[in-house]
């Protein structure tokens, strides 16, 4: 356990010092403060744009809207990024042999691959709550009078498909040597999951359907109980993602 919480506080410093969460965090406070923000603007933005003696009718923006803004960009760029950020999570200190020295020494590589996905995950957790707190804050600002409903739970959902992420990351990270193949595998695993959630109920067990079907969780036009069976593989693929991390890094030849 010691081993682990200094390699964790290890990974955790070079994420700083490497400006990794800075620039995490600050991306995800900017969507914060932009979701509500363009809700708050479009519809006078596409009135500026319309052609004079056109009429239009422009629904009044609501805090759905700025919901709405959350999800897809979080859902959309906020994953793109934490992959890219951490796509050479194991690559770049293995091609550098500073992991190797410290493994020639005693460390376990479960440790390693545990410290790491935990690294990312607190990390992942940190901005996500983040960009809630700020969505939710200029959201009340912005649009008191609105209720939404099943919020915190269509968040939650995000977060775990975000760790759902991060497991197969790790994990795709182990198999190959370079950022770019694991970069590939994550994206090749997400578009499949994307095509699957094209089968009618298929989203009952998909994962993707996690990111899906957040505005539909937030306007009640599906029920929170149909997501139970995604979220449950969801959760118990994430653990065995990061299971055949660890063994497969243990026999990987270094």
């Amino acid at each position: 356990m010691s081993n682990y919480l200094a390699f964790l506080k290890k990974e955790l410093l070079e994420n700083v010092r490497t400006y990794k969460l800075f620039i995490v965090l600050t991306v995800f406070i900017i969507f914060g403060i932009m979701n509500p923000l363009i809700a708050k603007i479009t519809p006078d933005l596409l009135s500026s744009f319309m052609p004079e003696g056109m009429v239009i009718t422009i629904p009044e923006p609501s805090a759905f809207d700025s919901w709405a803004q959350f999800f897809n960009n979080i859902g959309q760029m906020g994953f793109i990024i934490i992959v890219i950020v951490f796509s050479g999570i194991l690559g770049t200190e293995l091609s550098k042999g500073t992991l190797i020295n410290m493994l020639t020494k005693g460390l376990s590589r479960t440790t390693v691959i545990l410290a790491k996905y935990t690294s990312m995950l607190l990390i992942w957790t940190v901005s996500l709550v983040t960009s809630f707190l700020v969505t939710y804050v200029y959201t009340i600002f912005l649009f008191p009078s609105d209720d939404i409903v099943n919020l915190l739970f269509s968040v939650f959902c995000l977060w775990l498909f975000g760790a759902f992420l991060l497991g197969l990351l790790l994990f795709a990270a182990t198999l190959v040597n370079n950022h770019y193949g694991s970069l590939l595998i994550t994206g090749a695993v997400v578009v499949i999951s994307m095509l699957i959630n094209i089968v009618p109920d298929a989203y009952k067990y998909n994962p993707f359907s996690l990111v899906s079907r957040n505005m539909d969780l937030l306007t009640a036009t599906v029920e929170v109980s149909s997501l139970y069976p995604a979220l449950l593989i969801t959760g118990i693929l994430t653990l065995i993602f990061v299971a055949l991390a660890v063994l497969v890094f243990r026999k990987k030849q270094i």
